[in-house]
């Protein structure tokens, strides 16, 4: 339980010994019999371990600590149940393409098949769902964890799993040197491809920059807003893409997407899919004539969703690729006075804006999305203007993710995390444990070069290490993983938590706490055993739940909020507070609204 100091060392100390020698600075877990060793070996070394209530969070903010770093993250679970958690966390690794190296216990190697402890052939259930599945003998912990390290963050992101069994982690042996792994190589494109690639830019008509999360991941945001100001071509971030160039740019067409996309004639995709996110790329959102030129670090993703172009996909880096695209159309530079961008964007972006502007003066009790959103957006840009990116926005929920992406501007990269690739709901306080962690602890790895892995304070395109995170949750969200809130209180994260509460999934099914308990009551059981067969609806909660009381009874602060006043003062306090801070807003239900996701609307 405590760190050794004999000669010989366990292999709990050699595991620890390794990651601090691979450069790891913090590992997210929860422990227990034999795990517990190595993270006490690891927090004796200097390593910080951040210990949650759920792996399946802990797992998630690995993953994001490894988007915001550019390093794997690292995740310490128990054997058995706890795997079968953090696969969560696997999941969400694969679908998004960020580095996790997860490290979980095992039951001793001479009761294998006898039903041990917690015994769960990890290797054979995680070797399909992963880039690699090592288990470690005493003498191969360096060589497994440098090992494990270097496939989840080489090629293509991923997860890769180190299974450690008891009498491994327990047992003794000797110190052996860890190699430091590199930042991965980077490569460019095929320099004839690039050229014609170039050619046809200079045709377009309507030409677009999709810009997506891998781009962010990348580092590639001053390749890329190089390349925009030198050639004048419209872009557009997918919501975590947000920020790699500032969404007050003018050549940002966020406010009129859908007539961008569909009047594209070509479109460069740097770090984006052909996925849900940008509708396959299908003509119902698309010209049936768009060109789409796929930019990827994986060859294998080029010509998804995009077999017509295939040809035309270039495969490297993407701060590489778009420099190399820079320099090919150094002569060149679109003509802003085509329809594409002074008519078509211009007046869709003026009837959106306008309408947005209108939702969001919309005066209502209780509040609705737009108006409680414009109040936060106008106290926070107060208090921490968004040219300072000194806020890091966390949002989950369908309507709360989808109506804030929008209100929020953000001018940095790397500051806006969501539900991704796989709209996994839960996320959000990992990710923003994650957030607080990447920025907010000493020598913060969220800042540094994706060229050598070291901080770089001076080159930052931050004003401040230093970030406020704040989370929109709906109130479906938030509860997948409100237990966290006492990890944050625990380690004095000051996170800023907004709930939206409107009592469901989607929306909620009453006006009135008499209609609710009406219907509550209605769903109960009759005496005789037989449903009544109405009632509350499957996407209902409870009425007006007091989640800002999670906050209270871990230390932090909770407002329960009904007005704007309310809530522009409960944003200001918890802004300047130091400790957890969960503003519980009380919105309209939505009970007449139709059940659906705005972004995948037809």
């Amino acid at each position: 339980m405590y760190p050794s100091t004999t000669s010989t060392r366990s292999g709990a100390a050699l595991v620890a010994y390794a990651l601090q020698q691979l450069g790891v600075k913090v590992v997210f877990g929860l422990v227990g019999i034999p795990v517990v060793q190595i993270a006490e070996e690891a927090i004796a070394l200097g390593i910080q371990f951040i210990a949650f209530r759920n792996e399946q969070a802990a797992s998630y903010a690995a993953t994001a600590y490894g988007y915001l770093t550019g390093k794997p993250g690292v995740c310490l679970v128990v054997g058995g149940p706890g795997v079968l958690h953090a696969m969560a966390g696997i999941g969400n690794s694969s679908a998004n393409a960020f580095p996790m190296l997860l490290l979980a216990g095992s039951c001793e190697t001479h009761l294998v098949t006898q039903g041990a402890f917690q015994e769960l052939d990890a290797i054979s259930l995680l070797t399909p769902h992963t880039k690699g599945a090592i288990r470690a003998t005493r003498d191969s912990i360096p060589y497994a964890l440098t090992h494990a390290y270097r496939m989840s963050c080489y090629g293509r992101a991923g997860t890769a799993f180190v299974d450690l069994p008891a009498d491994v982690i327990q047992g003794e042996g000797e110190e052996q040197p860890t190699c430091l792994v590199p930042a991965p190589p980077r490569a460019g494109a095929d320099p004839e491809r690039v050229a014609r690639i170039a050619d046809i830019f200079k045709t377009a008509s309507a030409p677009l920059i999709v810009v997506g999360k891998g781009a962010a991941y990348a580092r590639a945001e001053n390749a890329i807003r190089a390349l925009v100001e030198q050639t004048s071509i419209p872009f557009l971030p997918t919501p975590m893409g947000k920020g790699v160039l500032p969404d007050s740019h003018p050549l940002n067409t966020s406010s009129a997407r859908s007539a961008a996309l569909k009047n594209a004639d070509v479109v460069l995709l740097l770090g984006a899919r052909l996925n849900w996110i940008l509708h396959f790329g299908e003509d119902a959102k698309w010209s049936a004539n768009v060109k789409f030129i796929q930019v990827d670090s994986s060859a294998d993703e080029i010509g998804h969703n995009n077999h017509a172009n295939a040809e035309l996909g270039l495969t490297g880096d993407i701060k590489i690729v778009t420099s190399q695209l820079t320099a090919a159309l150094s002569a060149w530079r679109y003509d802003l006075s085509l329809p594409y961008m002074a008519t078509t964007i211009r007046s869709s972006r003026s009837k959106n804006e306008a309408n947005a502007a209108k939702a969001a003066k919309r005066h209502s009790e209780p509040l609705n999305y737009h108006r409680a959103f414009d109040v936060i957006k106008h106290t926070l840009h107060t208090l921490s203007p968004p040219e300072h990116g000194n806020i890091v926005y966390v949002s989950e929920g369908a309507n709360t993710m989808d109506i804030s992406r929008s209100i929020f501007p953000v001018s940095h990269p790397r500051l806006r995390l969501d539900a991704g690739t796989h709209a996994t709901m839960g996320v959000g306080l990992g990710y923003a444990i994650a957030a607080h962690c990447a920025y907010n602890l000493p020598c913060p790895e969220g800042v540094h070069t994706n060229d050598s892995w070291t901080t770089m304070a001076a080159t930052s395109t931050t004003t401040s290490s230093r970030k406020k995170v704040v989370c929109f949750e709906g109130d479906s969200a938030f509860g997948f993983s409100m237990a966290e809130v006492e990890t944050m209180a625990r380690y004095r994260m000051d996170v800023l938590i907004f709930v939206l509460n409107n009592g469901g999934i989607y929306h909620g099914d009453c006006k009135e706490a008499e209609e609710w308990l009406g219907l509550q009551a209605e769903t109960t059981v009759a005496t005789d055993g037989v449903a009544k067969g109405h009632g509350l609806r499957s996407t209902s909660l409870g009425w007006e739940v007091g989640y800002e009381k999670v906050a209270e009874m871990c230390g932090g602060r909770g407002f329960l909020v009904r007005t704007a006043e309310e809530l522009e003062h409960a944003t200001e306090e918890g802004f300047k507070a130091d400790v957890p801070v969960i503003v519980n807003i009380v919105i309209e239900s939505g009970r007449d609204k139709k059940l659906e996701f705005a972004w995948q609307k037809k």
